[in-house]
């Protein structure tokens, strides 16, 4: 089985992958791809994924591109499927309920963020991106009100796909102390997931680049 996976630590969606291979047990070869050059844009990667994004994964010439569309495979591949995205209806509504709001509303406004900083030159986040960045950790927060983990008392690829984006997006628009759900929640997974150290990774090299584009230390 050839799996290959285009990738850039200091994406969270990518390090949602990266989590996800650990925990289905699936050894994958990595390419790295230079987010900060824009060239990757024009060069031969258009040729793998016309849409130009990572993670991009290749699996015996077929590309699937999209984080959650990636996960999602990979854990029918692994056999499973049951343990993170399981078929009961409701248990997978919820699922990718949660995995739709972290497209939309918390990497959504993260991507559009980084981009205007990281591309266009901005030095800060405007007000509105604040306020609904806050917004989203609102409604993530009350997700948590009564379980253990964002769509349920069990581990699942919603949890995969959000604690990069969340971890990462907080450096940017820091969480508020009072959404405690939150907070709780990844002092849980950095502490209980054997896989946690590979967002820490990206995490940390994402600081040093932000910081930097922001001429700060």
């Amino acid at each position: 089985m050839s799996l290959i996976l285009y990738k850039s630590n200091i994406s969270p969606p990518v390090r949602t992958v990266q989590m996800a291979c650990k925990a289905l047990n699936i050894e994958v070869e990595e390419v790295e791809v230079n987010l900060l050059d824009r060239n990757y844009m024009k060069n031969e990667f258009i040729k793998i994924n016309p849409e130009r994004t990572i993670p991009t994964l290749v699996h015996n010439g077929n590309v699937i591109w999209d984080s959650h569309a990636i996960i999602a495979y990979l854990a029918i591949l692994s056999g499973k499927e049951e343990e993170f995205y399981p078929t009961e209806p409701l248990k997978r509504a919820r699922i990718n309920q949660r995995l739709h709001f972290e497209s939309c509303n918390i990497f959504g406004l993260f991507r559009l963020m980084a981009r205007e900083i990281g591309y266009f030159g901005g030095k800060g986040v405007s007000d509105f991106n604040i306020s609904e960045s806050n917004e989203s950790y609102e409604r993530l927060n009350l997700f948590l009100e009564k379980t253990k983990w964002v769509a349920g008392d069990e581990i699942t690829l919603a949890d995969f796909s959000l604690i990069p984006s969340v971890t990462t997006m907080d450096v940017v628009v820091p969480i508020d102390p009072k959404y405690t759900n939150i907070h709780k929640w990844i002092e849980r997974a950095s502490k209980e997931w054997p896989y946690y150290n590979i967002n820490q990774r990206g995490l940390d090299e994402f600081k040093v680049v932000f910081n930097s584009i922001r001429g700060q230390d």
